[in-house]
């Protein structure tokens, strides 16, 4: 028999039944949930912090540029003008959707594409590639790349870890009855962005 909830009160004590029965079912799902959700928060954040590290080498290498290559003003105000965008975009993962992860993801890309813009031009000054300060920051530009693509990795596969136990069965009813809902995840397309970046090199 179906009983009507017409009154707020029928509500409230449905909804305290359920969570009082989900807590003593141990295959409901919750403390997998909670820890996979954390795990997210925890790789996002290192996602944020890797993309950090790399906006804030951009001032010291573009004023190590200017000393060797002074007319690049244009190549200089891109750079700037891309770093400059990222402060609107720094997005919470509590916060974050897919509108929201496609800005942060342009927002990034435009910074790689100045960098490499930057990197280009560097590489006809042979006395700035000789610069000892460059050198030390293009080997940390270089380092934080790497990081940045172990960080999105990390992020995409609690993601998937994730999302696939939010919409399984039994764990999709704990997480609909605690209003929790598939993360944004880096598609395709974000990760084919990222490969395209040239890869810091200035061994040769």
């Amino acid at each position: 028999m179906m009983i009507a909830l017409r009154s707020p009160h029928h509500r409230f004590l449905v909804v305290v039944l359920l969570l009082g029965m989900t807590s003593l079912l141990p295959g409901c799902g919750y403390n997998a949930l909670q820890r996979l959700d954390e795990q997210v928060k925890a790789d996002w954040s290192q996602v944020i912090n890797q993309y950090r590290r790399r906006a804030d080498l951009v001032p010291n290498l573009v004023a190590v540029v200017k000393k060797y290559a002074r007319h690049e003003k244009e190549v200089f105000t891109a750079v700037t003008q891309a770093r400059g965008g990222l402060g609107g975009v720094q997005v919470p993962v509590e916060a974050l959707d897919g509108a929201a992860l496609a800005r942060f993801e342009q927002a990034q890309v435009g910074l790689s594409a100045a960098l490499s813009r930057l990197i280009a031009v560097a590489e006809n000054y042979p006395e700035l590639k000789a610069n000892t300060t460059f050198d030390t920051l293009m080997t940390q530009l270089e380092g934080t790349e790497n990081r940045i693509t172990v960080a999105r990795k990390r992020y995409i596969e609690a993601v998937l870890a994730y999302n696939t136990k939010v919409r399984e069965f039994p764990s999709v009813l704990t997480a609909r009855l605690f209003g929790m809902r598939t993360r944004a995840n880096f598609t395709v397309e974000n990760e084919a962005a990222v490969a395209t970046v040239p890869k810091v090199d200035f061994s040769r």
